[in-house]
């Protein structure tokens, strides 16, 4: 892969400017890389610039100066030799072929979004390498356990970047990596996206065991079965099953199941406490990735032939009207069987 950042300025532009994509537009953006954050709403990109808050998603962080909103894509792509994806998955598409007319042809492509396409079952590097034209090799995946909160907060964070490409890899690796965000390479790239999808499936599983007030053993054993369900789907559709045991999988499975920033376990516990889907999404007024993972996931086990029940059961809780309660029981009450896949 030609590298792009030798030949075009560091600009970066960030597609769009929810809590995730403004927390790495400020990576970037204190990485020294003069960076435009793309928004749909022109009013929402009048009001960061001149508030220097993105009030509507990550409300209280100041953005660094080098970082200015748009919402004209074409003047967000223009020059970019980075390219950073954070759109939510259902609107990766639109987002990607909107932008395809505008990127520069060497420009880097990184997407940070964790989730599968819901009608196609594709993976967001799948996505993007249709729309814009280009190999899905030279793609990169950002992931790994990383709350917007706390990276905009310029706390400690490590991720991952995913690319069969390895001098993508490093390109991306060169451009995000700093003080405060620390950032490894891996090649496996189906493995890295499948972990960032399926742990959100995952976290609504934990918040529905701490909302029913199960403890510790039974989050315990939930995360730990749940990287189970993730390293089976992920090993079956070709990833190498040492990216489980990483910062994609488990690393980013332990944070979204534990912690208070995560859209997903707040989802699962307003799920325990009787709310219906529909209000509680309407609730949070930010995309809950996991939810549409859910039945994304529950369609690639069958077609995988992966015996995944924590999904399993969160589908039917989440579409069939099944008490949380009751899911739980099922999965206790499986027959016995043996903790390590046998050969």
């Amino acid at each position: 892969m030609t590298d792009s950042t030798a030949i075009l300025p560091r600009k970066a532009a960030v597609l769009v400017a929810g809590s995730w994509g403004t927390a790495l537009a400020a990576v970037l953006a204190d990485n020294g890389w003069e960076t435009a954050l793309w928004t749909r709403n022109a009013e929402h990109a009048g009001a960061m610039n001149r508030e220097r808050r993105n009030h509507r998603y990550l409300s209280g962080i100041e953005l660094p100066e080098a970082l200015r909103a748009t919402s004209d894509m074409a003047e967000a792509l223009r020059g970019a030799s980075l390219a950073l994806f954070a759109a939510p998955s259902a609107a990766m598409r639109e987002v990607a072929r909107a932008a395809a007319p505008h990127l520069d042809e060497k420009a880097l492509v990184v997407h940070a979004t964790k989730g599968f396409e819901a009608d196609s079952l594709k993976r967001m590097s799948e996505v993007l390498a249709e729309e814009l034209g280009r190999p899905r090799s030279g793609i990169v995946v950002l992931s790994g356990p990383s709350h917007a909160e706390e990276v905009a907060l310029r706390q400690p964070t490590t991720v991952v970047v995913a690319s069969e490409d390895a001098r993508a890899a490093e390109q991306a690796q060169d451009a995000f990596m700093n003080g405060y965000f620390r950032v490894y390479t891996n090649p496996d790239v189906v493995g890295t996206e499948v972990s960032g999808a399926i742990k959100n499936i995952i976290a609504l599983g934990a918040g529905l065991s701490d909302g029913l007030g199960f403890g510790d053993n039974a989050k315990a054993a939930l995360i730990t079965r749940g990287l189970a369900e993730i390293s089976r789907l992920g090993t079956a559709m070709g990833a190498n099953p040492l990216t489980f045991a990483g910062l994609a999988g488990v690393g980013d499975l332990v944070v979204t199941c534990t912690s208070k920033h995560s859209r997903n376990w707040r989802a699962g516990a307003m799920l325990a406490e009787g709310i219906g889907l529909e209000e509680v999404l309407k609730r949070m007024g930010m995309v809950v990735e996991g939810v549409r993972t859910t039945k994304a996931a529950h369609v690639l086990s069958g077609q995988y032939g992966v015996e995944m029940p924590i999904t399993e059961q969160l589908y039917r809780v989440l579409f069939q009207g099944k008490d949380p309660r009751s899911a739980v029981e099922a999965l206790m009450g499986r027959d016995r069987t043996w903790e390590l896949e046998r050969l």
